[in-house]
């Protein structure tokens, strides 16, 4: 049974960095599709990004140009979210998720199976 966890999150200035990172255990994350996700208090889930089996990314609009989706090569269980130039609207938990899918594209819109308690970003000046 494959188990996530993320890390990475904190407090952050606008116009900061952060970067986390989604580590699986049960298996290694190289066989499946891993998305992030975030959800603020009060909104809806929003899909992030996603990195396929391949190595194709795709991202949402929102982040395109600012956050950066990657696989660790030499450890094959995590995945990481580098994100820069962070906004106030950044603010909220991430969550990754997992789908053993094996497209060569990936997309957020699927159901992901598999997901991690999340790690809380936040912000503010």
């Amino acid at each position: 049974q494959l188990q996530l966890v993320e890390s990475g999150g904190g407090s952050v200035q606008p116009g900061g960095s952060l970067r986390l990172a989604c580590v699986g255990s049960g298996s290694g994350l190289e066989y499946y599709t891993i998305g992030w996700f975030r959800q603020a208090p009060g909104k809806e889930r929003e899909g992030l990004s996603c990195i396929s089996m391949s190595g194709v990314t795709n991202y949402a609009d929102s982040v395109k140009d600012r956050f950066t989706i990657s696989r660790e090569k030499s450890a094959k269980n995590t995945v990481y979210l580098q994100m820069t130039n962070l906004k106030p609207e950044d603010t909220a938990r991430y969550y990754c998720a997992a789908v053993a899918i094996g497209d060569y594209y990936c997309s957020v819109a699927r159901d992901y199976g598999y997901w991690g308690q999340g790690t809380q970003v936040t912000v503010s000046s």
